[in-house]
């Protein structure tokens, strides 16, 4: 008994020891995410990992008062009733709930982050609204991660101990003098909470956003690490909107860049099927062909068919996803249109008009479909694949038969690339024909009866990147033998990268470094160059190929063309990554922030920023031209060609 009273304290003292409390708390969270993704932040010095704790602070301070607010005010309220036992009660587990779903969130991203390279957003919602199976998702992940869960658990009850330390005291005698002092209190407490949830108190402070986390941080690609997950959820909960900018005239910017291509050759068009093969995860990592120097010319890869297909392929040696998810993907690639800042078919943008390849070669009379093995609706890839003019839909509902499904995410990839050649077969030409994989993914599993066929490798992901290697293998066997697979222009590509294992590719580039193929079996279609190509350059390329012999809109550049002012962006958490030639220059939006010589310095990363000011004022031009027309086009909805 005496124990307790001495634990008793001011509503006052007991409300700003739980505040302290929770900050130490989500710093432990924050030191949980660094060990959980050393490989990718390793080159923190520990001065800098310092620096980078104490800015996150002020980011926790942001996320724990708007998830707090409701027990602040309920505590801070001056009336008496608020001292009742069952008042408290009801307190204490709208504290203990609530800041529960903010460490779960937290420990969500100890595992997914190295997937996405960020944190978790409010777009994670209507990414998987349309999955039909989220519940056997969530349990495939916490079985994954067992372990994180059980430290959750353990987390959770030490949460709830340093809640119960400090006991609340008896209310006092209520008389006009208190009532005063403890409205006062209140006033105090609402003001100290808005300076907080602005992330400062001058009147010229903008309310706090995740690209103040740069601050913080030396590289763009740390960010992470000085925000926590309920803040970057909270504060994209609401879509943001594109700004304009005008850094120049528009005859200098269509001059510098320019996203509406028009004819250059005057040869007839070539009425080839074109067929896009889009592989899940399949990171340049993974493929030997692409990689013949690395480990003293020894690696291998997991990919033996597609190393045999580099050889009769068109491809560069510096070729890179726009994005890190498959539901940036599909915009880029059949579109031309990468996402910045968040996943383009998610933005408040998502309803402009826009074109596609698919529609494009649909006006000149090819049947259009898309295959993915998934439950249809998943991802939403039905709903974008419609708005990009693809007629035919072909999914598990399609398919008809259960036996061949995963369990997970749909139907194995050998079985249905089968059956996608089978049914492309029935097609009149000339066609355009997607496919979307769906095997390489976590939980990263093979078929019963292939288990032990294939290396497993450093990687969870190798074994069924061989399974789908496999697969694609098979495909090729069985369209080969089809009457029109000599005239078909096969397109192989990766929707995003993945966890890396190779310090090779534990840098920015190798984060968004995927196989992109070009395979023409009845024609000379062959070569490798070191120009750089993304995956929005994908449809310019193909439409080039095949002397399309009209204007259209694609921000992507012809990966065959001789002109060298291309160049390659791609954009996670608001920052961008801008390639050009044999320099990457990341930017935080505002201002630039690292400069990289990725020929002579591939591993180390040695920042040049500022050290050679003519390559990257050049550099700088042209971000700010692409950002200038991204942004125009988005707001004003210019993403197709004016007739």
């Amino acid at each position: 008994m005496d124990q307790t009273r001495k634990r008793e304290q001011s509503i006052y003292i007991v409300l700003a020891y739980r505040f302290l409390v929770l900050l130490v708390l989500y710093t432990l969270c924050r030191l949980g995410f660094y060990l959980s993704n050393l490989s990718l932040f390793n080159h923190i010095s520990f001065s800098e990992l310092l620096y980078i704790f104490l800015g996150g602070i002020k980011f926790d301070i942001v996320a724990l008062l708007y998830l707090n607010l409701l027990f602040i005010v309920l505590q801070a309220i001056p009336f008496p009733f608020r001292y009742r036992i069952g008042y408290q009660k009801f307190c204490k587990w709208l504290f203990i709930i609530t800041n529960s779903l903010g460490f779960l969130a937290n420990f969500v991203d100890f595992a997914y982050y190295k997937y996405t390279l960020k944190r978790t957003t409010a777009s994670v919602f209507s990414q998987f609204s349309n999955e039909q199976n989220k519940f056997k998702l969530a349990v495939d992940f916490l079985i994954d991660f067992w372990f994180l869960l059980i430290l959750l658990m353990a987390f959770i009850w030490l949460f709830i101990k340093l809640f119960q330390l400090v006991h609340l005291q008896k209310a006092p005698k209520f008389t006009w003098k208190v009532y005063l002092a403890h409205t006062l209190a209140l006033v105090l407490i609402a003001g100290l909470a808005v300076i907080g949830m602005r992330g400062g108190w001058r009147h010229s402070t903008r309310p706090i956003t995740m690209s103040n986390a740069g601050d913080f941080v030396a590289s763009p690609g740390d960010m992470s690490l000085v925000l926590n997950t309920p803040f970057t959820i909270m504060k994209t909960l609401k879509s943001s909107n594109l700004k304009p900018v005008n850094y120049f005239n528009q005859q200098t910017l269509d001059s510098l860049y320019n996203p509406i291509h028009q004819p250059e050759n005057k040869a007839p068009f070539k009425k080839l099927n074109v067929v896009f093969l889009i592989i899940e995860s399949l990171g340049k990592e993974h493929i030997g062909g692409l990689n013949k120097d690395l480990l003293n010319g020894t690696y291998k890869g997991y990919t033996p068919f597609i190393d045999s297909l580099v050889a009769q392929s068109f491809t560069s040696s510096h070729t890179y996803a726009n994005g890190r998810k498959s539901i940036d993907a599909l915009p880029s690639i059949i579109s031309g249109i990468p996402s910045i800042r968040e996943p383009f078919v998610l933005s408040t943008y998502s309803g402009n008009k826009t074109t596609s390849i698919a529609k494009l070669l649909g006006d000149e009379g090819y049947e259009t479909a898309f295959f993915h093995g998934a439950p249809n609706g998943s991802m939403g890839f039905s709903a974008y694949t419609n708005l990009a003019g693809i007629k035919n839909y072909y999914g598990k509902s399609e398919y008809n038969n259960d036996a061949d499904f995963d369990g997970i995410w749909g139907i194995w990839d050998e079985p249905f690339m089968q059956y996608m050649a089978k049914t492309i077969n029935t097609f009149k030409q000339p066609f355009f024909s997607a496919f979307f994989s769906v095997s390489s993914h976590h939980p990263f599993k093979v078929p019963e009866k292939y288990i032990g066929k294939f290396p497993k490798g450093s990687l969870p992901i190798q074994e069924p990147v061989g399974y789908t290697d496999m697969a694609i293998k098979k495909f090729f066997a069985t369209a080969a033998k089809m009457p029109w697979y000599k005239n078909t222009l096969f397109v192989l590509v990766a929707d995003h990268a993945t966890v890396s294992y190779l310090p090779e590719y534990q840098t920015t580039p190798g984060y968004f470094s995927i196989p992109i193929l070009f395979y023409y079996p009845g024609g000379d279609l062959k070569g490798k160059t070191d120009k750089l190509i993304q995956q929005t350059d994908i449809m310019p390329t193909v439409l080039n190929y095949l002397n399309y012999n009209k204007p259209y809109f694609a921000f992507g550049f012809d990966a065959l063309s001789n002109k060298n002012n291309n160049f390659v962006v791609n954009n996670n958490d608001g920052s961008f990554s801008f390639y050009q030639g044999d320099y990457l220059l990341q930017n935080n939006g505002l201002k630039s922030t690292a400069l990289f010589n990725l020929k002579t310095d591939r591993l180390t990363q040695k920042n040049l920023i500022d050290k050679e000011p003519v390559i990257q004022a050049n550099m700088e031009k042209y971000l700010k031209a692409f950002i200038q027309q991204y942004n125009t086009r988005m707001i004003k909805n210019q993403l197709t060609v004016s007739k």
